[in-house]
């Protein structure tokens, strides 16, 4: 028969005190990792928290380029290239020689410019000497002219008095002559009666033929008296348009003061003709506009050049600027004037700048193709904006900086 199976008793259940005791003895040392945990987090949190904070003061974006000028540099004259001084990439400085052209043709035009103004000066000074001249002859010649007039006048009166005394010798003679041929006749029937000699008669014919003879010469000294008083008259009227052209002595010496000033401004077109020979004879030396380096260069020894035609391109160093494409989320606190720490990936120098102005639209707007948002199955994109970055001052900071146009940088904006 199988032995029965023992009951518990009570006195075999004093296991658990114990337990309780070991529970309360670990207790404490897991509270203090809890709080540690917590305290550890909450450290964490706050760093993270000051992190974010402290990340809202800037605004960064690789999204960034180096900007500068591309200068075209072509020529401004025509001529046939005589020698170049540059190569593909050289460094140049501003002023230094890059081509020069055959200067043969524009040499000639500066001699013939020079000929030109010389003629207009020798020109322009006659025409100021003869404007103290005219105005005295004219002067002279109108006082002359009114002295005149009234000479001619008085010879006008003289000559009519002449004539009046003219005439009355003519009617003396006539009547002289009418009493002496009435005494010849009167003479006539006596000296064929013998009454009187033939000497008396004779005297009386003498003395007929006497005064006929006066009434002739008296006709014609009134008629030269007549004369004499129509050439008084001629002499009168080109008095008078003597005087008349004399009056024009203002008008003459304003013709000449125009003249002269024809001869001025002749003399300044002149001296503007040789200057821009003096130009056209300077551009056959074509010389760097800026510091930079030459790239596409296209020009060679012997080439004959029109005008405005491209030679190369010169990529300035001097003007350089950063276009940053931040996000439009980023431009919130963004304006002009804010410092920029500059890292260039090229080198790994930081320079320092100022934001100079944010772009008048988005990137996308000013694509070939901007988008059209007018169809239904629209999807919101954040859009970039061009912002320009102007360096503080890059030739003090880095005089012979590497920086090229198109190289990429990372520029961090301090917005607060």
């Amino acid at each position: 028969m199988p032995d029965p199976i023992p009951t518990p008793t009570p006195t075999s259940t004093p296991t658990p005190e114990p337990k309780e005791s070991a529970e309360t003895e670990i207790a404490p040392p897991r509270s203090r990792r809890t709080g540690l945990i917590i305290v550890a987090i909450l450290l964490v949190a706050l760093i993270a928290l000051g992190f974010w904070w402290h990340s809202t003061f800037s605004e960064d974006t690789d999204d960034a380029q180096v900007n500068g000028h591309l200068i075209q540099v072509s020529a401004r004259v025509a001529g046939q290239v005589l020698k170049v001084d540059v190569e593909e990439n050289q460094l140049v400085k501003a002023g230094d020689p890059i081509v020069e052209l055959d200067p043969s043709d524009y040499q000639v035009a500066v001699e013939n410019a020079q000929a030109a103004l010389a003629s207009a000066q020798a020109n322009a000074l006659a025409a100021r000497v003869n404007v103290p001249i005219i105005t005295a002859n004219t002067g002279s010649t109108l006082s002359s002219a009114g002295h005149d007039v009234s000479g001619t006048q008085a010879g006008v009166a003289q000559a009519e008095k002449q004539l009046e005394a003219a005439h009355a010798l003519v009617v003396q003679a006539e009547a002289n002559n009418t009493k002496a041929q009435a005494d010849l006749e009167r003479y006539r029937p006596l000296v064929a009666r013998d009454v009187i000699s033939k000497q008396q008669f004779d005297s009386a014919v003498a003395a007929a033929d006497s005064a006929k003879a006066q009434v002739a010469d008296a006709r014609a000294n009134e008629q030269a008296a007549a004369d004499g008083v129509r050439v008084a008259h001629e002499r009168e009227l080109q008095a008078q348009a003597s005087l008349k052209s004399a009056e024009t002595a203002p008008e003459q010496v304003a013709a000449q003061n125009a003249k002269a000033k024809q001869a001025d401004a002749q003399v300044q077109q002149a001296q503007a003709q040789l200057d821009q020979a003096k130009l056209n004879l300077s551009y056959t030396k074509i010389v760097a506009p800026a510091d930079g380096i030459i790239t596409h260069k296209s020009v060679e020894v012997d080439q004959n050049l029109a005008v405005g035609q491209n030679l190369l391109t010169l990529v300035s160093l001097q003007d350089l600027w950063i276009t940053a494409n931040f996000k439009e989320t980023q431009l919130k606190h963004m304006q002009a004037g804010q410092s920029v720490n500059i890292h260039v990936d090229s080198t790994g120098k930081d320079y320092s700048g100022r934001v100079t102005q944010i772009g008048g639209a988005t990137g996308s707007i000013l694509s070939l193709f901007p988008p059209e948002n007018a169809t239904g199955n629209y999807v919101k994109v954040v859009q970039r904006l061009p912002v320009r970055i102007d360096f503080t001052n890059l030739a003090n900071e880095d005089p012979n900086h590497q920086l090229r146009p198109g190289l990429s940088v990372e520029p961090n904006v301090r917005v607060k």
